[in-house]
């Protein structure tokens, strides 16, 4: 693993490289060894991608090879090396300060994105090196489904808003804090359009299986209707937890009163209403979607923020300002001003996430002991870490407090 995590590193580095000489940023890295050309930048960056993807080989050893798992973990790999090395080790090397500012990591964005571009690349090579390794086969559900499609509209939208286009129309890489702040326009469409994307694809293929399998080991002992009956108040509840968690956000905002104003209303009191209202509806949702995919809290608190987050891009910044009839906060300026909101958004998954795992948790149908019922949460947690969840929650909260401040702080 640790030799072909250090291929797989060479071609993230080639990849990363190639952008860093059109942004000049290898002179940069060779003054590391006291030689600031491009050459020697670019054969210290090699040595350096080789060193990490030999790492990354090592830290994936395990875990499930393949290329859509993979993927998911070297982006959060890539991003983890850009806090590491252009904020932290490499400025430390040329006797500066740590970059721990926001001023510097919005300077340093293009560097984020190669970072991520070198995580990506060394992944899928990772995985064309793995294509014997075993399998790790389990269903996904609809609502993780949604939050990977989050990840890969992220993806998408580096690849083609900062990279494709402006490299096709002026030959240049769209890396730049400017550039970057021109297409953060375009960001929320893509992360809703992969969410309802992969949604609908996971949907479709879990109508099919219910249609037409005929294994009945695949079948549940407990019916659809009362599962998802016993889901939904187990959600109304937990949303209403939540809802509370996010009120104390909101009313040092001022919030509640432009909640109000959904019903024609003005008052905190109708505010606090309306919104209970609608945390319970998410909640049940939340429920519907994400029923038996909480195996421990850890994966609740994943799950409930990364779903806060999707609601903070899909009513914060959308649907709100729509029925206000306002157009949709899709820029920059808009995101940097509703930071707070994200902020309440997220800590209203958190509570969602974690009650709803201590309501569902509870439950212990008759037919099954209480150990088989633990045994079979236990499999299936280690399962879901040797996935790539971890990955997903981790890339959630990444775009979450990071790209509004980069790009509109």
């Amino acid at each position: 693993m640790i030799a072909r995590g250090a291929l797989a590193g060479l071609a993230g580095g080639v990849a990363f490289g190639a952008a860093m000489a059109r942004l000049g940023m290898l002179e940069t890295v060779g003054s590391i060894v006291r030689a600031e050309s491009s050459v020697a930048g670019f054969a210290v960056h090699m040595v350096i991608a080789a060193v990490i993807g030999a790492l990354f080989g090592l830290l994936m050893n395990g875990q499930d090879p393949r290329a859509g798992q993979t993927l998911l973990w070297g982006l959060v790999y890539g991003a983890l090396w850009w806090f590491l090395g252009p904020l932290t080790i490499l400025p430390l090397l040329l006797a500066r300060p740590v970059a721990w500012d926001l001023g510097s990591a919005q300077a340093l964005f293009p560097s984020l994105v190669g970072h991520l571009l070198y995580g990506v690349v060394t992944a899928l090579a990772l995985a064309a090196l793995l294509l014997a390794g075993p399998r790790i086969r389990r269903r996904e559900g609809l609502g993780p489904a949604m939050i990977r499609g989050v990840a890969y509209g992220f993806m998408a939208w580096l690849a083609v808003e900062l990279t494709l286009r402006p490299l096709i129309a002026d030959g240049e890489l769209g890396w730049a804090p400017a550039f970057a702040k021109a297409a953060a326009g375009a960001l929320p469409a893509y992360l809703l359009g992969g969410a309802a994307a992969l949604g609908a694809v996971t949907w479709t293929s879990g109508l099919r299986r219910a249609l037409f399998t005929d294994n009945i080991r695949l079948l549940r002992q407990e019916g659809a209707g009362p599962r998802s009956l016993r889901a939904m108040g187990h959600g109304a509840l937990a949303g209403l937890v939540g809802g509370l968690a996010f009120t104390l956000i909101m009313l040092p905002l001022g919030l509640l009163p432009i909640i109000a104003r959904l019903v024609g209303g003005d008052s905190t009191g109708v505010g606090l209403l309306i919104h209970l209202l609608i945390a319970q509806i998410i909640g049940i949702s939340y429920a519907l979607l994400f029923q038996g995919r909480s195996f421990d809290p850890a994966s609740a608190l994943g799950w409930g923020v990364s779903y806060g987050f999707l609601w903070w891009m899909l009513g914060g910044l959308t649907l709100l300002p729509l029925l206000l009839g306002a157009p949709p906060g899709w820029n920059a300026p808009a995101m940097a001003a509703a930071f707070p909101s994200l902020i309440g958004h997220l800590a209203y998954g958190a509570a969602l996430g974690i009650v709803y795992y201590r309501l569902e948790s509870r439950v212990s149908p008759w037919w099954i002991s209480r150990n088989r019922l633990e045994e079979d949460r236990a499999e299936q947690g280690r399962l879901q870490t040797l996935g790539s969840a971890p990955a997903l929650w981790t890339i959630t909260v990444l775009i979450a407090l990071t790209v509004p401040l980069l790009l509109g702080g």
